[in-house]
Formats: structure tokens, sequence, C-alpha cells
């Protein structure tokens, strides 16, 4: 009789074993991979947790109901995007059931092509070490192939809602990148901008400065922009947040003048100058940063800003002349 109660298994009721479970504090985590087409996928994940150090190995569940589930179980690689505090809307977006999740969310490809998101906490690309089936999910296992991380404060979680994390960064912790990339690309008089998952628009980022002259926008899409009329323009941090910004100027290549804008994907969108929406633009710097970009469009000449303690200068340079070229 002993052997037999031995045996047989516990009954376990599954809503009161995942309250347990919710009563672990965790991070969260966006993952992102890319399907057989190419489209970026991604779902939000909070079952993540560091592996080994050497090799460099990592591991998340991906529930297999999940309708990215068949993208992540043939894709060779993926990248775990940790979020920071502020970021409970990207963190709702990629937990529904929306259509096309990365339309306004920034995001960039580093080492592996899969989506890297733009100013996240953290994030680990990487390639595909194992799968392990377990039950109603799949371990999926990566070796970080690239990372990069920042001094702001996770967004946690716990017992089913979001959990504040106090005090997160030890004396002396600094971030391995500590500058946000932005691009103020116009075309025809226009302005870009892009939704900042809220209500508001922002500049379209990228996790670095541009290598290859193309700014990733959304859905694997990217804008192709002139070499010669790209050129630092403005470096200031915005109050409350721990990234610094790099903003550039930039011209798309194309179009030419006359030809219509290129058409974009849901969330980004041409102003006119003179129809910013800086209402709709949260950051005070932000704005400022635009008028001042507005009143030099219409003289012609344009400078670099930078900040300081005292508010700051600004070097004045000509456009209109190429760049020399320096061996």
């Amino acid at each position: 009789m002993q052997a037999e109660l031995a045996d047989k298994p516990n009954v376990i009721d599954p809503i009161a074993l995942r309250g347990a479970f919710g009563t672990f504090v965790t991070g969260v985590t966006v993952i992102t991979t890319r399907d057989a087409e190419g489209r970026p996928r991604g779902m939000t994940a909070n079952s993540f947790t560091s592996v080994s150090l050497d090799p460099p190995l990592l591991l998340v569940c991906v529930g297999k109901s999940a309708a990215s589930s068949p993208a992540f179980q043939a894709s060779g690689h993926f990248a775990v995007n940790l979020l920071r505090a502020e970021q409970t809307h990207v963190s709702n977006l990629f937990a529904s059931k929306s259509g096309d999740k990365f339309a306004s969310v920034s995001h960039d490809t580093v080492h592996t092509g899969a989506p890297v998101l733009a100013d996240c906490l953290t994030w680990f690309d990487c390639t595909v070490h194992d799968r392990v089936d377990a039950g109603d999910h799949m371990v999926l296992i990566g070796r970080v192939q690239a990372f990069g991380t920042s001094p702001s404060a996770p967004l946690g979680f716990c017992r089913g809602r979001y959990a504040e994390v106090k005090d997160p960064l030890p004396p002396g912790w600094l971030a391995s990148h500590g500058m946000a990339a932005g691009y103020l690309v116009e075309a025809q008089g226009s302005v870009l901008l892009v939704k900042d998952g809220a209500r508001g628009w922002v500049l379209p980022s990228a996790p670095r400065r541009l290598a290859n002259g193309r700014l990733p926008i959304s859905g694997g899409d990217e804008l192709e922009l002139l070499p010669d009329d790209t050129f630092l323009y403005s470096v200031f941090d915005i109050d409350g947040s721990d990234s610094g910004y790099l903003i550039y100027r930039a011209r798309l290549a194309q179009p030419r003048a006359g030809d219509e804008l290129p058409n974009l994907p849901h969330g980004f969108q041409f102003f006119p100058l003179d129809q910013l929406p800086y209402d709709d633009i949260a950051s005070v710097e932000m704005r400022s940063m635009l008028r001042r970009y507005v009143r030099e469009s219409s003289l012609g000449r344009f400078g670099i800003y930078m900040d300081s303690h005292d508010g700051g200068r600004v070097a004045m340079v000509s456009a209109a002349q190429p760049w020399a070229r320096h061996p």
C-alpha cells in the first residue's frame, strides 16, 4: 500500500501553483526573433535566467501556445530585452495580440539579426545553443554573442502585477552604453517622428551611431540616409533619464526634390517643420532642440549644441559645404 501511494502523483491545482510561482520577484523581458520570412516576432516573458559564464549561456521559457512560438522553434537566433521601469507599455504591447508589435517600438540589429529594442535596460543577442521540451513550454538556451546594459531601474513583476525595484544601482557601477543615438531625419521640409508607445512622439533612435547609413524602422525596413548630410547636431541629458542623448541631423537619400515622401510603417510619420506636434513630445529638451532646428532650417545654417551646467553652447557649422575627406 505504501509503495502504491508513493508512486501515485499528487493532484496539483494549476491556478494555485501559478500563484505560488508568481511570488518569486522577477524582471520583465521581451524576447525577439525573426520568422522564416524575416519578419520580427516577439513576446513578453519573465521566465529568464543566466545559466553559465563560460560559455556565456542564458535561458528563457517560451509557451507553446504563444503565437510567436513557431518562430522561436525554427530560428537559429533570438534576443532577450530586459525592460526598464518606465517600459510597462512595451511589456503590455508584447503581451497583447497586436498584429504588428514592432510598428511603434524602435529596434535595431546588432550581431545575429534578431531585433534588439532601443532604450531598454539590458539586451542579449544570442544564437540558439539548445532547445529542451518541458511540458507546455520550450526551454530556449541561448549563447550570448553580444550584449549591452544601462544604469536604469528595472521593471519588476510579482504576484501578477508590476513591482517597483528601489535603488538598483550599486556604488561605482557604470553603464556599458551611456548614450542613446537619435536621428533628426529631414525630407521635403518635414521631420520624421515615431510614436513613443504611449500617446506621444519621439525621434527615431538606434542603440548606437549607424555605421552603414541605414536607419532601421520597422518590419526589417530601413531608410537610407545621405552620408554627407549626416552630422552630430546636439548632445544633452534629459531630466529623469539615465542616458544622455546624441542627436544626429540627417537627410533621406530618397526622395529627391519634387518626389513623394516614402510610405512608412504604422507609428512613423513625417511632419512639416511648421506642424511639429510639440504638445505631444514629453521631453522639454527634445522640444527645445526641435524648435532650434526649425529656426536654423529657415536660416540655412545649423549649429552643434553641447549641454553644460550653465545652459550649453552652440557652435555654428555650414551644411552647404562638403565635408573634408581625411585618410
